[in-house]
């Protein structure tokens, strides 16, 4: 098989301006992926470093904007790509920066597919970087690639049938650049619609699927393969409206586009209930259930939250107290009995912990419980 080099003059790389993704469902490893599976070669430039799982965005880094620089300007100095596909960029120095590096070196086309909200409905920029975004970036696209959230946030509107999706899009094209992808989402006419309209044609193009679970493009990660997919198809010689439909139909015949990754979580907040119920009454420590479940107890706490409401320590108190409750209720043992029959080293660090989840002392609950069960 031939080897492939960055210099080979068959291969026309694409820059991806964007964060990483450390799941790989989004960002510069999924542009890569996405890219490279059409038969792209791409190189990159990152903007921020997240740490994130399948539950969300924990924590951002956000790389200084000389560092940004020094990326693009490396790349574009030495394999001189044909394409630019710029995704997440958080900080209004480095949208500058990326801003002035397209006009300073030219490359022949530029998609933007701007990460304004995540997948959760995290807003990811200022309202600052969105406003120059659209005053400096967006004219120097060839295509700007937006979710209808994003442009209803961008826009300060609200879309709701086909005519708003059109009229947004209209108003993004107005912004200077040369084509708009706005994808609709789900409840639009009963179907789930998207519109490409473009400077040169008047006449927009829409791509509809009566199905809204068979483009699930709201999932994690999912407009981010569209847009590198069609900066893969531009870069082979396709007009903005042939890249834009080879691209939708090379993605839903990919299964895996069809569903994000999966973490375990579901089965991690069971495994967690069920050692609960086992080892309630010898062990209230988050940080002992997290190493029996192998996971850290930052993500144990993220799983819970997300499931369940709650945190951790306070599933594991609400089931020592069903138990107190019970034992209270039920039976005739003392309340020093019951406090190290559930673990607690003295009657009084029992009755501080009941009174803290219950506004009263064990003896209190137990005098007006009881008689109404008689």
């Amino acid at each position: 098989m031939k080897a492939i080099a960055v210099n080979d003059t068959s291969i026309r790389p694409i820059l991806t301006i964007t964060g990483s993704d450390g799941t790989g469902g989004a960002g510069v490893q999924a542009d890569i992926r996405m890219i490279a599976s059409l038969g792209g070669y791409a190189v990159s430039a990152i903007t921020s470093v997240t740490v994130q799982n399948t539950l969300g965005i924990q924590q951002f880094f956000d790389l200084p904007a000389d560092i940004v620089e020094g990326q693009i300007e490396a790349i574009v100095n030495d394999v001189q790509p044909c394409m630019v596909k710029i995704g997440m960029v958080r900080q209004a120095d480095v949208l500058r920066t990326v801003t002035d590096a397209m006009k300073r070196y030219a490359i022949g086309s530029v998609i933007c597919d701007p990460v304004i909200r995540s997948s959760n409905g995290e807003v990811l920029m200022t309202d600052e970087v969105v406003e120059e975004m659209k005053m400096l970036l967006l004219p120097l696209c060839s295509l700007v690639v937006m979710k209808r959230e994003d442009a209803e946030y961008m826009l300060h509107c609200t879309i709701e049938t086909n005519d708003d999706l059109l009229c947004a899009a209209r108003e993004i094209l107005a912004c200077g650049c040369g084509a708009v992808l706005l994808q609709g989402g789900q409840g639009l006419s009963g179907l789930q619609t998207d519109v490409l309209i473009t400077a040169d044609d008047s006449q927009p193009h829409y791509f509809s699927s009566a199905d809204s679970t068979a483009e699930p493009w709201q999932a994690h990660g999912q407009s981010g393969h569209l847009s590198s997919a069609v900066a893969t198809f531009m870069s082979q010689g396709q007009s903005v409206t042939e890249a834009v439909t080879h691209a939708r139909t090379y993605i839903n015949q990919l299964p895996v586009f069809s569903s994000g990754l999966v973490g375990r979580s579901s089965e991690l907040y069971n495994d967690f209930i069920n050692e609960v119920a086992t080892h309630h009454k010898t062990n209230s420590d988050v940080r002992y259930y997290a190493d029996r479940l192998n996971v850290s107890s930052r993500y144990l706490a993220q799983v819970s939250k997300r499931i369940a409401g709650k945190s951790p320590k306070s599933i594991i108190d609400e089931y020592l107290m069903q138990e107190i409750e019970l034992l209270l209720t039920s039976t005739d043992k003392t309340v020093q009995e019951i406090a190290y029959e559930c673990g607690f080293r003295s009657q009084a660090h029992f009755s501080k912990f009941f009174r803290k989840m219950k506004d009263c002392t064990p003896s209190e609950y137990r005098k007006n419980v009881k008689p109404k069960q008689s």
